[in-house]
């Protein structure tokens, strides 16, 4: 491990006492990310959460108390908010000086019970996608303002600031997958491979008794889709993904799709970097599929 290594650990407002905290950064973690979602106590009640603003802002005035970084995410497009209440609400949060904001848009999957709540009718008040891109938009421009500029889609920081172990995901580099439901990416002999754990906890206990290592599979990712993967995720930063990447296999379909999106002004290609341009990154999802097929 190298000298300067970050720990990161994510906390929900109400896991927080001060001497678990002073513990866990005795133990070498460096740097907290607390879930406090929203800084309005109806919208934490209809997302789910069980904490309170007031206990939200005191968990983390405990946390700044004990470790030098910390972050926090909130969630917007959430039911029934005006883009005048997340401006207010990002005013609330920028008061509070942090050097890490980590701001995603409510998206509802299907399979979840936020999906089945949506299905059925039962999430009124959410906003339209032209909606949800203003406050996308807005979100970028007061947090460029406050020295806070995206440094991925949903993640912004002061200079120097950024979530190191974020940016290996990103920039497709290697981790290890420990732990139930947990997913690695790991290069050896020349390949690259990914790994993958039981979601149930009991069954990865299993696992590791039967394998040591706890995980049930462990598959070589091939050229093409090391290359989709590799875009899917450096495509996320405003820094780009280096391209072309090194030894990869890049088929013609791929190479065309680039090459169009390039001629249309989707991508831009700069000092062996490729990204996506500005106007298209609330499109990125699109963008990818683009890209894939």
């Amino acid at each position: 491990m190298s000298n300067d290594l970050e720990v990161t650990l994510e906390a929900n407002p109400t896991s927080i006492e001060a001497g678990r905290f002073q513990a866990y950064r005795d133990s070498g973690v460096g740097r907290v990310s607390i879930g406090i979602q929203a800084l309005n106590d109806t919208d934490l009640k209809r997302l789910g959460r069980l904490h309170t603003v007031a206990e939200a802002l005191a968990a983390l005035e405990i946390a700044r108390d004990v470790f030098d970084r910390v972050s926090f995410d909130l969630i917007y497009a959430r039911q029934f908010q005006t883009l005048a209440e997340w401006r207010n609400e990002l005013t609330q949060a920028l008061k509070l000086d942090p050097d890490h904001l980590s701001l995603y848009q409510l998206t509802i999957e299907a399979g979840t019970s936020f999906g089945d709540r949506a299905e059925g009718g039962k999430l009124p008040g959410l906003p339209d996608e032209d909606l949800g891109a203003d406050m996308y938009l807005m979100t970028q421009e007061m947090m460029s303002d406050a020295a806070l500029p995206a440094y991925e889609i949903s993640n912004h920081a002061r200079l120097g600031r950024e979530s190191r172990h974020n940016l290996i995901y990103w920039r497709s580099g290697d981790y290890v997958g420990i732990g139930p439901g947990a997913h690695g990416r790991l290069t050896m002999e020349g390949q690259r491979i990914a790994t993958a754990t039981p979601l149930a906890p009991s069954r990865w206990l299993e696992q590791v008794e039967e394998t040591g290592n706890g995980e049930k599979e462990r598959e070589v990712i091939n050229a093409r889709d090391d290359v989709l993967e590799r875009l899917m995720m450096g495509l996320r930063l405003t820094d780009g993904v280096p391209w072309p990447p090194v030894n990869a296999a890049l088929d013609d379909t791929l190479v065309f799709n680039i090459k169009s999106l390039t001629q249309e002004g989707v991508l831009s290609y700069q000092s062996g970097k490729l990204r996506i341009s500005k106007d298209y990154i609330p499109v990125l999802n699109s963008v990818i599929r683009r890209l894939m097929y």
